[in-house]
């Protein structure tokens, strides 16, 4: 799958921090089971990649991203881990190299229009506007989408279950990225059918 059809296939991207590892394989399952099979993974704890292998291994149905990418070595680890696609908070030229290098499709941060004509320069066409409610949010993006208009963005930061419908009216907004379908007590407590429940209402925005 390209990036794009990764995008297109689900209207919320879950961005996951793995605190315990024994909850990721559930995590994954319960979020699949409420039709959001795209999930990000991220690297900001210390089981990103550990989470990402188990859930390659045992979460077959879903579709597989690493979050966090802020180093070039980090595209390879999470390659062969079982990511398929990455997302970055930015966008450097060791972040480029890291995704050609290791042929992993890189949906890269950004937060200014000349970050995202940079990004663009560097042949980029789908990006993550981030954060996205301190960049300006929806009015950010229809500004944006009249000089770019072949830009296509995964809003990312501070949307909700109540907001992200308005991002995904934007005509240059693919699906938005939100960690509301995670919440952390929800997890703690093992309350996979909470999570499923949120999930089934983050796929039927679209």
């Amino acid at each position: 799958m390209n990036l794009l059809e990764i995008m297109r296939c689900s209207p919320v991207i879950p961005v996951i921090a793995i605190d315990d590892l024994a909850h990721a394989v559930p995590l994954a399952r319960a979020l699949v089971a409420g039709g959001i099979r795209v999930l990000e993974v991220t690297l900001r704890t210390q089981h990103g990649l550990a989470a990402i292998r188990a859930i390659a291994e045992q979460v077959p149905e879903a579709i597989l991203g690493v979050g966090t990418l802020t180093r070039h070595e980090d595209f390879a680890a999470a390659r062969d881990a079982g990511a398929i696609f990455g997302v970055s908070p930015g966008l450097t030229a060791a972040l480029i190299e890291g995704a050609r290098s290791s042929g992993l499709p890189l949906l890269p941060g950004v937060m200014t229009p000349s970050e995202v004509m940079a990004a663009r320069e560097a042949g980029f066409r789908q990006v993550k506007l981030f954060p996205a409610v301190p960049a300006g949010g929806v009015g950010m993006l229809n500004a944006i989408a009249g000089p770019l208009p072949d830009m296509l963005f995964c809003p990312t930061g501070g949307i909700s279950q109540e907001t992200a419908a308005q991002f995904l009216a934007c005509k240059n907004v693919a699906c938005v990225g939100g960690s509301w379908l995670t919440p952390k007590d929800a997890l703690v407590a093992g309350d996979w059918a909470r999570v499923t429940e949120l999930a089934r209402a983050a796929a039927a925005l679209r």
